[in-house]
């Protein structure tokens, strides 16, 4: 369902067809209809306070002919994306995912210093026909997933365990349809939600082994 292609510093994601995206991701947010969905890798060193990062991000895509994708940002190493589907009762579900833990937060209970960048990005596709409605009740299923994914991968900081990053972002697509509902209860919110957790899960465990290299020394997450 999504073709995924490495050209760095692009991860391009190609889906099957136009289909209606659910996002607030730096580059056409909301919900709009996109057939491709872009990751823009970036150096922790270009993210300084006076970095207009989605202006920047629009002019490198029109640059690039990939004005009219989804677009987002990451530190993260691209070619450290994961990629996973799962099916339940015949739905599918597919996630591609860039996890970073650098700029790890607890939520409710902010740490506000300067640290390394680092987000997860994800972007979630539903083999299902949805309603507005239920496209925002799957969005959830994704960042409960998410979180869940974070919190089991063990990073705990002073404020608490990690539940995600400052700069987490969901891209979810599907097509429009008369499925008025993607909770747990649901077959396409496990589906969403088992995809979404196996990959944030092996992002984020390579993420806390890679925290401190061999040298006692932190690296880019």
């Amino acid at each position: 369902m999504i073709e995924v292609s490495l050209r760095r510093p692009w991860l391009l994601a190609q889906l099957p067809g136009p289909m209606r995206v659910l996002s607030w991701a730096p580059h056409r947010p909301g919900l709009i209809m996109a057939d491709r969905i872009v990751w823009r890798e970036v150096r922790d060193a270009d993210l300084g306070p006076e970095f207009d990062a989605e202006d920047w991000l629009a002019a490198q895509l029109a640059r690039c002919g990939l004005a009219d994708a989804v677009g987002l940002l990451t530190s993260r190493d691209l070619s450290a994306y994961r990629l996973t589907a799962a099916e339940a009762e015949g739905v599918r579900a597919s996630c591609l995912a860039t996890v970073g833990l650098g700029n790890a937060e607890s939520v409710g209970r902010r740490i506000c210093s300067a640290r390394a960048a680092g987000t997860i990005n994800l972007l979630v596709v539903a083999e299902a026909g949805l309603t507005e409605a239920a496209q925002l009740e799957a969005l959830s299923i994704a960042a409960e997933a998410r979180t869940a994914a974070v919190m089991e991968a063990g990073l705990v900081l002073p404020t608490g365990p990690a539940t995600g990053t400052g700069t987490d972002c969901i891209a979810l697509a599907c097509r429009p349809g008369p499925m008025r509902y993607a909770g747990l209860h649901t077959a396409v919110g496990e589906a969403i939600g088992a995809a979404v957790r196996t990959a944030v899960l092996d992002g984020a465990r390579d993420c806390c082994r890679a925290r401190v290299d061999a040298a006692g020394t932190p690296v880019r997450t």
